[in-house]
C-alpha cells in the first residue's frame, strides 16, 4: 500500500532530473533538484540502507537551492562497488563523484551519510562548508539503545552467514523491517507514522546483495564523525536531534568540539529520523546556516 507523502506538493513545484554517471568503476544514479541557475548547489549523502528517495522531505523546504542527491554504491540504483565497501572506499567514491558531478558543492550527509561526507572532506573533498544531519558523533554501540545496535550486528552477521536465500529472506524481511522502522520514529501524528513506515517498507530493501550490505553496516558501526572531525577546516553545521537513539546528545555536543569551526543545532522532541519527522526545520537551518555572512564578503 502506498502512502501519500506529506511533502507531496511541495516536492510537485521542484524541478527533478535523474541522471547517470560513472565514477570508481560504478555507474552512479542521481537526482538533481531545483533550478540551475541556483546560487548555492549541495550534495546530499543519504544514510545507511536508505537512497535519494529518504532526503526528499528535506530538499522540499529547500527553496531556491540547487540539490544533487546520488544513491550510494550497493543502495537504491546504483550497483555495489567493485571491491570492498569499506569507509575508504566510499569516502574515494563520494570524491570521485563531488568532482564529476558536483564540483564545489556544500556537501551534507545524514546519519551513515555523514560518516561517508566528514570522511571525505577530511582526506580532500573540496566544500566550501559541511552539514551533517544526524551526525554519528561516537560508537554506535555506546549509545542509548546499545543493546538494540548488538541485536542489529547479530542479525546482519546472520544474514551473512545463512545460506543465501535465507539469509536473504531475513535482510528484507518486512516484519523486521517494521519494526526497525517503529524503533527509530518518535512523532505520534499517525499520518507521519504511516509514511515513515511505507517509506522503510519501500526503500530499505533496496540493497545490493547481501555481502554489500554487512559491509555497509560494519562500515557504519565501526566508525564515526570524530575521527575525521579535527582535520575538517571548513565551516560546518551539525543537525541534531534532541532523542537520538544512536547518538545522545551529550556526545553532540563533545563532537561539536572536536571541530574547528562547528556549530550545533538541536531540534527538540525527534529522534534519528529528522529527514522525515521535522525537515523543515532542518532545511531552515541549513538555509541559515547557508546565508551570506559579513565574513564570506571579500
Amino acid at each position: 500500500m502506498t502512502v501519500a507523502s506529506p511533502y507531496a506538493d511541495r516536492l510537485r513545484a521542484i524541478s527533478v532530473q535523474r541522471h547517470e554517471v560513472t565514477v570508481a568503476g560504478v555507474p552512479t544514479a542521481y537526482w538533481v533538484y531545483g533550478p540551475d541557475d541556483a546560487d548555492t548547489t549541495i550534495l546530499a549523502v543519504h544514510g545507511f540502507r536508505g537512497e535519494h528517495h529518504g532526503l526528499e522531505p528535506v530538499v522540499a523546504f529547500l527553496e531556491g537551492v540547487r540539490v544533487i542527491s546520488p544513491d550510494l554504491p550497493g543502495f537504491g540504483e546504483t550497483p555495489a562497488l567493485p571491491g570492498r565497501h569499506d569507509l575508504d572506499s566510499y569516502a574515494d567514491w563520494l570524491t570521485a563523484f563531488a568532482a564529476a558531478a558536483a564540483p564545489g558543492a556544500v556537501v551534507l550527509g545524514h546519519s551513515f551519510g555523514s560518516i561517508v561526507a566528514s570522511a571525505a572532506v577530511a582526506r580532500g573533498l573540496p566544500a566550501p562548508r559541511l552539514i551533517l544531519v544526524n551526525p554519528i558523533g561516537a560508537p554506535a554501540l555506546e549509545g542509548p539503545r546499545g543493546i538494540l545496535t548488538r541485536l542489529a550486528i547479530f542479525y546482519y552477521w546472520a544474514g551473512a552467514r545463512l545460506p543465501r536465500r535465507l539469509g536473504d529472506a531475513l535482510l528484507r524481511n518486512p516484519v523486521i523491517v517494521r519494526v526497525m522502522s517503529i524503533a527509530m520514529a518518535k512523532t505520534r501524528d499517525t499520518t507521519l507514522r504511516a509514511f515513515i513506515h511505507n517509506q522503510h517498507d519501500t526503500y530499505f530493501s533496496r540493497f545490493a546483495d547481501r555481502d554489500t550490505l554487512h559491509e555497509a553496516f560494519v562500515t557504519s558501526v565501526s566508525n564515526d564523525v570524530r575521527a575525521a572531525a579535527p582535520r575538517i577546516a571548513v565551516p560546518t553545521l551539525l543537525i541534531a536531534a534532541e532523542n537520538d537513539d544512536i547518538t545522545p546528545l551529550s556526545a553532540q555536543y563533545e563532537l561539536q568540539k572536536l571541530f574547528p569551526d562547528a556549530e550545533l543545532v538541536v531540534i527538540p522532541g525527534v529522534g534519528h529520523l529528522i529527514h522525515y519527522e521535522t525537515p523543515r526545520a532542518a532545511a531552515s537551518a541549513v538555509t541559515r546556516f547557508l546565508r551570506p555572512s559579513a565574513s564570506d564578503t571579500p
